[in-house]
């Protein structure tokens, strides 16, 4: 696997981060009712975390001398909190195939000397976002379903 291989998957990670980011922020202004406030809350909290990931993302495509994607992943929408969690789901599920592609491709190349830097960065997103898809099972009270 290639420099320009590895820049690609960042890229299309850091695009990933971008659409969830947005997409968790305009499901949350979506839910409402008595028990809305700490869903919303979560779901904002998560939000930041995705924003968080673009700006690591855009560091490490950066340090391997590539230009960030200024473009976004499909965002999904959602009406009803079902249906927020369901697509959030499927998001979180994404991203987490994607890291661990990177990651074995990673393996694969042993990316000289930013093997080590990158696989360490990849894995702290990719656990950041299996603890959001453990969350939002819990939401849906489906938790346990992706083990």
């Amino acid at each position: 696997m290639s420099k320009e291989k590895i820049l690609q998957l960042l890229n299309h990670a850091l695009e990933l981060e971008h659409s969830a980011h947005i997409q968790y922020l305009g499901h949350a202004e979506l839910i409402g009712g008595l028990e809305a406030e700490p869903i919303i809350a979560r779901l904002k909290e998560i939000a930041s975390d995705e924003l968080k990931h673009q700006a690591k993302f855009r560091e490490l495509i950066g340090l391997l001398g590539g230009v960030p994607s200024l473009k976004m992943a499909l965002a999904h929408p959602a009406k009803t909190m079902k249906e927020i969690l369901v697509q959030n789901i499927k998001a979180e599920k994404e991203a987490i195939d994607t890291y661990k592609k990177i990651l074995v491709e990673l393996k694969k190349e042993k990316a000289n000397y930013y093997d080590l830097l990158l696989e360490h960065e990849i894995r702290h997103i990719a656990m950041e976002e299996q603890e959001h898809l453990t969350e939002l099972e819990l939401l849906q009270n489906t938790q346990g379903q992706s083990y």
